[in-house]
């Protein structure tokens, strides 16, 4: 009877080879990934780069409106108190703010009735909070439609998949290969369609915090009239 010897070193050896390999059989790149989507990933990829470019844009533009120097208000109360009505439109001019903007507006009003005052500054602030919220319905169209490409891919390739299958035959390796790559619409598209709901609503927030000081800003000038 013969003696058999274990060598655990060629074991471990062999079962790393063998790991190695099966990695690199089941390794596949992102964008052999993303080609294997199929042409519905083209809508789902500029969807993407409008929503990074939507997003930096309004981001970098509401950046600027916290730029406000913290002694406006109170460099407009002085002129006001010395009645140098030119003095305080000057200061507004030369902050490039929608605050200062709406202020200069209640200023240029100033011999008006009270209610024309405020009415014309709550004009002016309306077509501010325009200009912030320019573009920003385009992040939440994308939020709804990426996922909509998504699907709209994936089903396009199962409905081609399960048709090749009827007409052709497969094996049950390459339905599950062509299944799985198929999904890859559907997850890009529910990833962009995320990023954009996320990117909305961060815009949003800041906007509401840029309405409220603007807000307050408003009640602060109309007292200081009153």
């Amino acid at each position: 009877m013969g003696v058999f010897f274990f060598d655990k070193n060629k074991y471990h050896i062999f079962l790393l080879q063998a790991n190695q390999e099966a990695t690199k059989v089941a390794e596949l790149s992102l964008f052999e990934l993303l080609k294997e989507g199929g042409l519905l990933m083209i809508p789902i990829a500029i969807c993407s780069i409008i929503m990074c470019v939507v997003f930096i844009e309004r981001f970098l533009y509401i950046k600027s409106l916290a730029k406000l120097d913290p002694n406006f208000s109170n460099k407009i109360k002085e002129q006001l108190e010395n009645d140098n009505k030119a003095g305080a439109i000057s200061i507004c001019k030369n902050t490039q703010h929608p605050i200062a903007r709406m202020i200069e507006k209640g200023i240029q009003r100033m011999d008006k009735p009270y209610e024309q005052i405020e009415k014309s500054m709550e004009q002016v602030g309306k077509l501010e909070v325009y200009q912030m919220e320019k573009n920003t319905s385009i992040l939440s169209t994308i939020a709804g439609i990426a996922p909509m490409f998504g699907f709209l891919g994936t089903i396009a390739g199962m409905i081609i998949l399960f048709f090749n299958i009827q007409h052709d035959g497969f094996s049950l390796e390459h339905i599950a290969g062509g299944i799985y790559t198929k999904m890859v619409t559907s997850a890009v598209g529910l990833i962009i369609g995320l990023l954009s709901y996320v990117a909305y609503n961060y815009i949003n927030a800041q906007i509401n915090k840029a309405v409220n000081k603007m807000e307050a800003a408003a009640a602060d000038f109309l007292d200081t009239i009153a």
